[in-house]
């Protein structure tokens, strides 16, 4: 199998007894952590009124990060583009490709990020925007290109700027759309594994070469809990588990310690309900994550693995990388 390319996402998670400051130097230290074993990059979503959830202001995390590496690649995983006037999206992100030239991406989603009526209040009652992502994206892609030159509003910075796009995804929609634009996709597997498969059929199959992509680039997010043995794994992973819990309930929880059982466990519905959206997971030492992250690269033909690794102990969820990086190289 060819080398594949590691990165990681990152959502700022608030861990218990903590705050939202605490949880960005977290990132700041899996950023700085990954950039020495030589992960491409480091992504940040968009997420809007959850208490434990730290990267609501995207843009801003993204050069917090920036500023405080070295050459990583940082983006966003995404910008959930319909909350916002593509045009500020343009300004805000050339001015992040000015200040840290040939570092920045630009993910894209069209999902609000957020629930219904948070939504209506980032959208002031447009909600009609998700039908606009397509023409918004190509909208974006007008901004940043110099052929812009002459048209009545420009985006600066921003215009004639190299600044990657990626489309993001949770369903087979945006699989179409990547494919269409002939831009790389990347796959939301970590939270919503169900049509990743067709996702991923449908974009190859279906992929028309552009000006920036001449064959497909696939990306799949994944969970990833590695340690020195599988059952120190398992029980790591507890946390990944019970944090699932929380959202699939509506009960959202900080990230907790781990512990000895899941937290639900004899509750069939929630652990269904777990098991659906988390069943792409990568529990366990070197030797078990590397020939079950191998295999699922070549089944879906994955081009990189985007990690994300609940761990509450800080030094543990390093190792996590450290491990995933020595398993794959």
């Amino acid at each position: 199998m060819d080398k594949i390319v590691l990165s990681a996402l990152d959502l700022a998670p608030v861990k218990k007894g903590e705050n939202a400051a605490s949880a960005i130097a977290r990132s700041v230290k899996v950023a700085q952590h990954i950039e020495k074993l030589d992960f491409k990059r480091i992504w940040v979503a968009e997420h809007h009124n959850m208490e434990y959830i730290a990267s609501s202001a995207t843009s801003l995390l993204i050069q917090h990060i920036a500023s405080n590496t070295d050459r990583i690649r940082v983006g966003s995983g995404g910008i959930m583009l319909p909350n916002h006037a593509p045009l500020v999206i343009a300004e805000q992100f050339g001015t992040l490709e000015t200040l840290f030239p040939g570092r920045i991406d630009l993910g894209l989603g069209r999902a609000p990020g957020t629930d219904q009526l948070t939504a209506m209040a980032l959208r002031r009652n447009n909600m009609n925007t998700a039908f606009q992502f397509p023409q918004e994206v190509k909208d974006l892609q007008r901004y940043f290109s110099t052929d812009n030159y002459d048209a009545k509003v420009r985006a600066f910075p921003g215009e004639g700027l190299e600044i990657p796009l990626y489309i993001l995804g949770s369903s087979t929609d945006s699989a179409y759309l990547a494919a269409s634009l002939g831009l790389p996709y990347a796959f939301a597997t970590h939270f919503a594994p169900a049509q990743f498969a067709s996702a991923s059929m449908i974009y190859h199959q279906n992929f028309v070469p552009s000006e920036v992509l001449d064959k497909p680039y696939f990306i799949s997010c994944v969970n990833v809990i590695a340690a020195d043995s599988t059952e120190e794994a398992e029980f790591l992973s507890t946390s990944f588990y019970n944090l699932f819990a929380g959202i699939v309930t509506n009960t959202r929880r900080p990230l907790s310690p781990p512990t000895e059982e899941v937290i639900y466990k004899g509750i069939p519905a929630i652990e269904q309900a777990v098991h659906s959206m988390a069943s792409c997971v990568f529990v366990g030492d070197k030797n078990k994550i590397t020939p079950e992250i191998e295999k699922f690269v070549k089944d879906h033909k994955v081009d990189e693995i985007m990690a994300t690794s609940y761990i509450f102990d800080d030094e543990k969820c390093l190792k996590s990388f450290s491990l995933l990086k020595e398993a794959l190289s």
